[in-house]
């Protein structure tokens, strides 16, 4: 999703430079060494060459060894300039190479190895507050001050992709939509939020199998997919880019899926589209979701501080994990899972498994706005919790 191009490009011609600066020097003090070796007699410089006076005239054959000798050698290093010049020339094709290719889900180049990669995803490694995590009822601090979120009900068109990394829906550029008038963004407000947030994006993270997919748990369970809506800051930010790696850039609203007979209608517009984006960079156009009827029946969340789930990993992201899933059936799940990572003539890997391993929550604190002391809301009815929605509905597809 993010490229380091530009940096590679002067990255690697800092490189190749620097090393054809050390092969002509090289290059012209071997001459002089080996020249020196073979014959006795005075040394000195010329201009723009090197003489060589000999001191007897037996001396002459070696001389002329010595000078075939070292013209070999300047021969063999001007073949190498020249591949370290043409090298140069192909800069631009090399930096091409977006760094987005150079990371997975798995192996050697998986999360694990993210922060070696490249120095600058050393929080994906290194960071103090990354994401996932996994979510523990005992734990949670109930906030009072906690307001329930907004997201605008109107409807919104983009495009699907299947990004080699996984599904992501983007919003069309608010300037202008398929019809030729301007989009009204999607904005999501209050929360935990002091910001307004310009919806941009919707990740899905799912499994191969019906036992993970998610990246959030709940007491250690995983669901077998995940949605992710992201926003970014657009009253501090100019837009997703610039908001990424600032202060309160970003809210990233999770939904956990659980296995079901009848879909959530919205999802269903996403997945409709699957067999259009069957391999790596394939993309299809969605007209008119709601963003918000994604959002499960429940006004109840947690939050907490946490980062991107993906390289840079950058530690600007607010994360609302919704208290309940949202339903997707066995077709949907078999239509994610015959995505391919590659193109047609090189499909590699099946898309699936996309999800990090969670991480450390260490001293962060996770907030809600369920608050366990209340028994009844108003009308009488039992307030949905953690202990009775969630983690029961985690185990309910698990024994399934």
């Amino acid at each position: 999703m993010y490229s380091y191009a530009t940096r590679t490009h002067g990255v690697c011609q800092c490189v190749f430079v620097c090393l054809y600066a050390v092969l002509c020097v090289v290059g012209h003090s071997l001459c002089l060494t080996r020249a020196k070796r073979a014959t006795p007699g005075t040394f000195r410089r010329g201009r723009g060459h090197t003489q060589l006076v000999t001191a007897a005239s037996s001396k002459a054959s070696a001389t002329s060894a010595a000078t075939v000798e070292a013209g070999e050698i300047m021969g063999l290093l001007i073949n190498v300039k020249a591949l370290t010049l043409l090298l140069l020339l192909q800069i631009p094709a090399i930096s091409a190479v977006s760094w987005e290719e150079w990371w997975t889900y798995d192996g050697i180049s998986g999360p694990a190895f993210w922060g070696l990669i490249n120095p600058e995803w050393s929080l994906c490694n290194k960071g103090r507050r990354q994401s996932p995590v996994n979510l523990e009822p005992q734990r949670l601090l109930f906030d009072p001050n906690l307001r329930i979120l907004h997201i605008d009900k109107h409807r919104i068109s983009g495009t699907i992709a299947n990004t080699g990394h996984s599904v992501i829906f983007t919003a069309d550029n608010e300037t202008s939509s398929a019809y030729g008038t301007p989009q009204i963004p999607v904005n999501l407000t209050g929360g935990p939020l002091s910001y307004r947030y310009r919806f941009h994006e919707i990740h899905v993270h799912y499994g191969l199998h019906d036992q993970f997919g998610s990246e959030h748990s709940v007491e250690g369970y995983t669901f077998p997919a995940e949605i992710q809506i992201f926003g970014y800051n657009s009253q501090l930010y100019a837009n997703f880019s610039d908001a990424l790696y600032r202060a309160q850039g970003i809210v990233g609203v999770a939904i956990l899926l659980q296995l079901g007979d009848l879909s959530n209608p919205e999802l269903r517009m996403l997945t409709d589209q699957l067999e259009r984006i069957r391999y790596g960079g394939d993309e299809a156009p969605v007209r008119r979701i709601s963003v918000r009827d994604l959002l499960p029946d429940t006004e109840h969340y947690m939050t907490y501080e946490g980062s991107t789930t993906a390289p840079a990993c950058y530690e600007t992201v607010t994360w609302i994990v919704m208290n309940k899933p949202i339903y997707i059936t066995k077709q949907q799940l078999h239509a994610l899972r015959r995505l391919m990572q590659g193109g047609p003539d090189h499909p590699k890997a099946p898309l699936g498994n996309n999800f990090r391993p969670p991480q450390p929550l260490l001293h962060r604190p996770v907030r809600t706005n369920i608050d366990f002391r209340n028994k009844q809301e108003k009308g009488g009815k039992i307030c949905a919790t953690m202990y009775k929605d969630v983690h029961y509905k985690a185990n309910s597809w698990k024994h399934n």
